[in-house]
């Protein structure tokens, strides 16, 4: 059987790093702060939030949390954005998604400052992230690369797939394994012979939203896979992209679900508003 990527473990572990930083930084009466913005009573956007709050407040930082009516108009919800971009407490901004339809998404990404967009969507962070420049990455993302390196796999060289080409999983972590120096196939659900195509590969990221989708006929004896999805079989019960019972002992390694990349998200939009902070707090000192 392959060896389980335990996504809880390190998501402890980077957060107990993040946490020690915050508390050094306390020190020098420092303290970032994450927004997030919540429109609407969809209660899994609720149950998500609640567990960022938590999540923000162990660490030590400032959590912010803004409930907006579901009709609220778009134009308020911009001045919202427009008011935390100017707040220096807040160095984070994250406007929980989905929007009610009547609202722009696109808009409200823009509207956020670049640079506190820990939630790496802006054009510009994206923009950044393609041509190589420092910019904020997609929480997912940076977790997958990070639980891919935990394996102990040197990611140089490998043959990378990535199945899924959404602008928030799968484009990013196919140009993050690239800037890992992997040569990287994106697949989707129009590509021939997907099994073959996900044969290939030494590190296999699966991100297609259809549950127990890719099976060991699709797996390359001791590959890394690592699960996106978080689907409900015909049992309702929770589970991922990959059907782990028939993928387990083709893999060299494999990302449960749940307890795989879950866990990791929440961790790194952490981290990704501590960099905020501290690129904030320096540019505040250069321009004094």
């Amino acid at each position: 059987m392959g060896q389980i990527i335990d996504g809880k473990q390190l998501a402890k572990k980077i957060q107990e790093d993040v946490t020690h930083e915050v508390a050094e930084l306390a020190k020098q009466n420092l303290q970032p702060g994450l927004a997030v913005v919540l429109v609407g009573d969809n209660q899994a956007s609720r149950t998500y939030v609640r567990n960022k709050q938590k999540r923000t407040e162990e660490a030590g930082m400032k959590s912010v949390l803004i409930e907006l009516p579901e009709d609220i108009s778009e134009a308020k919800l911009l001045e919202t954005v427009e008011d935390l971009n100017n707040d220096v407490t807040i160095h984070g901004i994250l406007v929980q998604l989905p929007l009610p339809k009547h609202i722009s998404e696109d808009k409200v990404i823009d509207t956020i400052i670049p640079e506190k967009d820990v939630d790496g969507f802006h054009p510009i962070n994206v923009g950044n992230l393609y041509v190589g420049k420092e910019a904020f990455v997609p929480c997912t993302p940076a977790g997958i690369i990070e639980l891919i390196k935990s394996t102990g796999t040197a990611i140089e060289g490998k043959r990378a797939v990535v199945i899924g080409r959404s602008n928030i999983v799968g484009k990013p972590v196919a140009q993050l394994l690239l800037q890992e120096n992997a040569t990287v196939t994106i697949a989707h659900s129009r590509t021939k012979d997907l099994p073959a195509v996900a044969r290939e590969a030494d590190i296999l990221v699966v991100a297609t939203g259809l549950a127990k989708f890719i099976k060991k006929d699709a797996i390359k004896p001791g590959a890394v896979v690592i699960d996106v999805g978080m689907d409900r079989d015909e049992n309702n019960k929770l589970c991922g992209d990959v059907d782990f019972d028939d993928v387990k002992d083709t893999a060299g390694y494999i990302t449960p679900v749940p307890g795989g990349v879950g866990p990791m998200t929440i961790t790194m939009l952490l981290a990704n508003t501590l960099k905020a902070a501290k690129r904030i707090w320096d540019k505040q000192l250069q321009t004094k």
